[in-house]
C-alpha cells in the first residue's frame, strides 16, 4: 500500500500527507458514524486516495480537538469543566491533545508530519522541537523512528552527562504515571524525563485542560 516502507529503512509507515486547507472525503464514499460505504467498481487509484484522505482526517482531528479544548478553556472558564465532564470523553486523552496543541501554535505545525510526531517532541524546548521535527521531515521518519532517535539521544545524554538517579515511589503512583505515559505514547522513563524538562522550562505549569497550577 502507498506510504508503507521496507522494514528497517526508517522511512514513514504513514501515508505521505500533502498540506491542504480543507479536508473532505471523496464524494463516492458515504459515511455514517459506524460505517464507510463505497460505490461498487471504485477504481484502485480512488480507493487509495480515499485512504489517504481518511488518514488526514484522523490526524487532523487530534489537532482540532486540542484547539477546541484550548479555546474552550480561554473563552468559557466558568463553564468549561462541566462541558468536559458532560462530553463523556476520556480525560487523559483530551489532556494530551490540549497539551500538544498548546505547545505548537498553528504556524509551527508541520503538515507533512503527524500529530503523533509533534507529541513525541512536545516535552522539550521549542527550539529543539523545531530541530527534531525538521530532521524527521527531511528524513521521512515515521513516528516510531523519531521516537527511537530521541530515545537514543536521551540515553547518550544521560550516559555522558548525568549521574544515575533512582526514584522510590508508591505503587499506586507508579501505576498512574504508567497510564499517563501510555496515553502520551511514551514509555515511562521518557515520559518522566519529558515532564521534568517541561517543569524546568515552565516552573508554574498549568493543567492543559483546567488551567490549574500543579502537576
Amino acid at each position: 500500500m502507498a506510504g508503507e516502507a521496507a522494514r528497517g529503512t526508517g522511512r514513514p509507515t504513514e501515508p505521505v500527507v500533502r498540506e491542504r486547507e480543507h479536508v473532505a472525503l471523496d464524494v463516492r464514499a458515504a459515511t455514517r458514524r459506524t460505517a464507510l460505504m463505497l460505490s461498487p467498481g471504485l477504481p484502485l487509484t480512488q480507493w487509495r486516495h480515499l485512504g489517504r484522505q481518511m488518514f488526514v482526517v484522523t490526524d487532523s482531528s487530534a489537532w482540532w480537538l486540542g484547539d477546541w479544548l484550548v479555546y474552550g478553556r480561554r473563552e468559557y472558564p466558568d463553564r468549561y469543566r462541566k462541558a468536559l465532564t458532560d462530553s463523556g470523553l476520556d480525560y487523559q486523552t483530551l489532556r494530551n491533545y490540549a497539551w500538544v496543541a498548546g505547545k505548537f501554535e498553528p504556524a509551527r505545525r508541520r503538515a507533512r508530519l503527524s500529530f503523533q510526531h509533534h507529541a513525541e517532541v512536545a516535552g522539550i524546548p521549542a527550539q529543539e522541537q523545531d530541530e527534531w521535527l525538521a530532521r524527521a521531515e527531511r528524513g521521512g521518519w515515521s513516528r516510531n523512528e523519531l521516537r527511537r532517535r530521541l530515545r537514543a539521544h536521551r540515553h547518550d545524554d544521560r550516559t555522558l552527562l548525568h549521574p544515575l538517579v533512582r526514584l522510590q515511589v508508591a505503587s499506586d503512583r507508579r501505576v498512574r504515571w504508567q497510564q499517563a505515559a501510555e496515553a502520551a505514547g511514551l514509555d515511562l522513563l521518557d515520559w518522566i524525563v519529558s515532564r521534568l524538562d517541561e517543569a524546568a522550562a515552565e516552573p508554574a505549569h498549568t493543567d492543559p485542560l483546567t488551567g490549574d497550577i500543579g502537576a
